[in-house]
């Protein structure tokens, strides 16, 4: 729809320079190119479709320079559209190659053909173009006489009339030739915007400002705009008259763009994206992004605009140490919010994933923690090989990588010997492996074990000297015992209260829950059992004797039994209490929960479960009223909205109310998110509430 000559005028500033503008009379795209080269423009366009790069057979013409015009198409003299002209540079690439028979040139050609050197050049140059809410794509012909082929340099330019545009839109604009010979071209065109919209901040609020007539009916939409694929729309409703738009600082990204045009037929439409440079917006955007990971080798970048960044490994060892980047021998790999894969065998709860952006650690994630379990005390072995087979060893230490063997004073060089043994027995894991070098962790647990088990020969010596020193001085038994109580009392609290976690396997979503719950309690003084990290145990001994052995573990060390309370919980709780028994042919190779209740029952029946077990279910998944009341007899918990007194039921029983309580319930909450919002909005879906703009999530909008 032609615009209005005041709308123009607006836009572009005084009427001087509006008419300063080149017109261009009719409907119709045209092409025109520099003196000497023919063009032509197809009549229709075409797909968009850039395809691969091809090696080029010889000289052929390649875009190298993008040229932009505003320019005006009218219907009449003061009704136009803004239109954009693009001038393509071409200039001549590659060069002949000496034939090795006729062949190489299609034997028996014509005389063009025979002597390539005399022969013109074509070639079909695209142009495509994107301005949110239209894409189309556009072929030039462009023919270049022999005269002119000069290997290396410019042979002119052609012309492309012309691309409308929306004033205030933004027109991204890529060029290529096929077959494709080169990367595209690409160029940003910012039309100009109309004045009544303007962004302006108040502190920790962002106000849209919309300076229209009180009768001025106008839809207003918030949209996410991507560089592949479609916008994301957010929020999007018609107003009336002069408003204000109060936005929140955490829901700006990037990426943000606001569109407005008034109700009217074939109205023109105005965006802008206003954040791009705003620091907060990529502060939110950074906050809101996350890893998750889709299978052992693949994992996705999630995020609302898309994030170029470098992704790379790295092996984290217990006790807070950094994280140390697994490169050389794995490379950075360019990401931005798509689905990235690294060459891994076998998953390792120490393996991590950092992403930098700008040579900053933007984030990082130890994703295959949550189904693996907590961080291993294993050692990382980085094997290297050169020519002629020769291969070199090192294991990856907070100080670097120490050869092996070697002579140094760090734990792995102490037990160098036993870890090429370990390496050489395959006791070792294997997690990549090319044609460069290998990666293998070696468990440490024995050796520590063996070194332990002579600290304790020493303890239990010395032990046996205090009871005969303490037989000859009976006056001071009773002190000397005391005290030790004492000693061992804190150290069990050191150690921390064992926690027996129970639950129904109901999916594979529901366990990868389970065990990012597990590893969020393992990093506080807990000593968390699960079935999900004893799956070897539990094939080999069975549901049932492996369960009865850990309850009564836990409960002879004074710890607690957690019942995970899920839908299948409930239905196999309620199936137990109404038969007394489950069905013959419903057990599962690890289904400890239904294993369980053989033996959790009596504990309730019986009256001896408070104080040793403790319920809890997950919010938006089970209501706690929906628990059998028999379970109920316990405290019920829902997470991650009571976290703090679920850890706090989780303590000793006659330990003090911790000061940090709060802040591990923070911890525990930070580490569950990602798991949550994985189970409850899996990629690809909107979440719903995290919309931007007054009334956000669903039907908030009244669209057109």
């Amino acid at each position: 729809m032609p615009v209005p000559w005041f709308l123009l005028s607006l836009a572009l500033g005084r009427s001087p320079v509006v008419l300063s503008l080149e017109r261009l009379v009719g409907p119709q795209d045209a092409t025109h190119c520099s003196p000497g080269l023919s063009c032509r423009l197809w009549d229709s366009d075409i797909l968009c479709l850039p395809g691969d790069i091809v090696p080029a057979p010889g000289p052929v013409l390649a875009p190298t320079h993008l040229q932009t015009e505003l320019v005006l198409r009218c219907q009449k003299e003061t009704d136009c559209d803004l239109c954009l002209r693009v001038a393509v540079h071409l200039a001549v690439h590659g060069h002949w190659e000496e034939p090795e028979d006729e062949e190489k040139f299609g034997g028996a050609a014509d005389s063009g053909v025979e002597e390539p050197r005399n022969a013109s050049l074509q070639a079909q140059v695209v142009l495509s173009f994107q301005a949110y809410p239209t894409a189309r794509c556009v072929l030039l012909e462009v023919q270049v006489p022999a005269a002119l082929v000069q290997f290396g340099q410019s042979v002119g330019s052609v012309v492309y009339d012309c691309f409308e545009a929306a004033l205030g839109s933004e027109v991204r604009i890529w060029s290529y030739t096929q077959p494709r010979y080169e990367k595209e071209l690409n160029h940003t065109q910012q039309l100009p915007a109309l004045p009544w919209l303007n962004v302006s901040a108040d502190g920790d609020n962002v106000h849209l400002v919309l300076n229209v007539s009180e009768e001025q009916h106008f839809g207003l939409s918030l949209y996410w705009n991507q560089v592949q694929g479609p916008p994301k729309p957010r929020w999007h409703k018609n107003l009336t008259g002069p408003q204000i738009i109060t936005l929140n600082h955490t829901d700006l990204v990037p990426c943000l763009c606001i569109q407005v045009w008034p109700l009217e037929p074939d109205s023109v439409r105005t965006n802008i994206c206003p954040f791009r440079e705003d620091p907060r917006a990529h502060q939110n955007l950074w906050q809101a992004a996350r890893l998750q990971l889709l299978t052992l080798q693949s994992w996705l970048l999630d995020a609302p605009c898309s994030l170029p960044a470098e992704a790379a490994l790295c092996w984290r060892a217990p006790g807070g140490d950094p994280c140390q980047p697994l490169v050389p021998p794995l490379s950075w790999e360019n990401v931005t919010v798509d689905v990235l894969e690294f060459p891994l065998l076998k998953g390792h709860p120490n393996l991590c994933v950092q992403v930098n952006s700008s040579e900053k650690l933007q984030l990082q994630e130890c994703l295959w923690a949550d189904s693996l379990g907590p961080l291993k005390d294993d050692v990382l072995l980085l094997e290297t090989r050169g020519p002629q087979d020769n291969r070199s060893l090192c294991a990856l230490e907070p100080s670097g990588c120490t050869s092996l063997p070697s002579k140094a004073s760090t734990r792995a060089a102490r037990l160098g010997e036993y870890l090429l043994q370990d390496l050489q027995s395959g006791q070792c894991l294997q997690l990549w492996d090319d044609d460069l070098g290998a990666l293998w962790a070696c468990p440490m647990d024995k050796y520590i074990h063996k070194r332990w088990a002579l600290v304790w020969l020493a303890c239990l010596l010395f032990a046996a000297a205090l009871s005969l020193i303490l037989l000859l001085k009976k006056d001071h038994a009773k002190g000397w015992l005391r005290l030790l109580k004492q000693d061992v009392r804190s150290g069990a609290a050191a150690r921390g209260r064992a926690a027996l976690l129970l639950y129904s396997a109901d999916d594979s979503g529901f366990e990868r829950l389970v065990g990012a719950l597990a590893s969020a309690l393992c990093q506080l003084p807990l000593r968390v059992a699960v079935d999900l990290w004893s799956r070897r145990e539990l094939s080999a001994q069975g549901p049932v004797a492996w369960f009865h052995a850990q309850r009564r573990q836990t409960l002879q060390e004074g710890g607690v039994v957690v019942l995970l309370f899920s839908p299948g919980a409930v239905a196999l709780c309620s199936e137990w209490l109404q038969d007394g028994v489950s069905g013959p042919g419903a057990h599962g190779p690890h289904d400890a929960f239904r294993a369980s209740l053989s033996c959790v029952l009596p504990d309730f029946l019986q009256g001896r479960a408070p104080g040793s077990y403790v319920g809890a279910c997950f919010d938006r998944l089970l209501h706690p009223d929906a628990v059998p009341a028999l379970f109920r007899t316990v405290p019920v918990f829902t997470l991650p909205s009571q976290l703090p007194d679920f850890l706090g039921a989780l303590q000793q029983p006659r330990a003090p109310r911790s000061g940090r309580l709060q802040e591990r319930a923070e911890q525990v909450s930070r580490a569950l998110q990602p798991a949550l919002d994985s189970y409850f909005h899996p990629p690809g879906t909107p979440a719903p509430g995290r919309g931007v703009g007054p009334g956000a999530g669903p039907g908030a909008g009244d669209g057109t």
